[in-house]
């Protein structure tokens, strides 16, 4: 199920296309899934979306949705939906003012019992 790495780029850097730092996003989330054994979270990407699998057939989705200008995030039955926030050069989402790897990284924390760095 995992893809073939390649060369990537940084997380959101100031001036980078809105698509390009979508992209950025979904690498970085890749890269910090890497070092997990495929038997406890395995991931597969596709067109702007990452899935993540569990052993339970539990999955998490994180996709770019360029026409919403978002990144969207969904763990189980909660969904979060993220804005670009210049000032805090990170996404925000949009009800609960969380950052979008800290919402990831809690998410796949509290399934697996491991933290993630992301």
């Amino acid at each position: 199920m995992r893809p073939q790495r390649k060369d990537e780029g940084p997380s959101a850097q100031e001036g980078a296309s809105p698509q390009t730092q979508r992209t950025w996003e979904l690498e970085r989330l890749v890269r910090a899934l890497e070092p997990f054994d495929p038997d406890e979270v395995d991931y597969a990407t596709s067109d702007g979306v990452v899935t993540i699998e569990f052993p339970d057939r539990a999955r998490f989705v994180l996709n770019r949705q360029t026409a919403a200008d978002q990144m969207w995030f969904a763990a189980g039955a909660r969904a979060w939906h993220f804005d670009w926030d210049a000032a805090r050069n990170a996404w925000i989402d949009d009800k609960e003012g969380r950052e979008l790897f800290a919402q990831i990284a809690d998410s796949i924390s509290g399934k697996t019992g491991k933290k993630i760095a992301l």
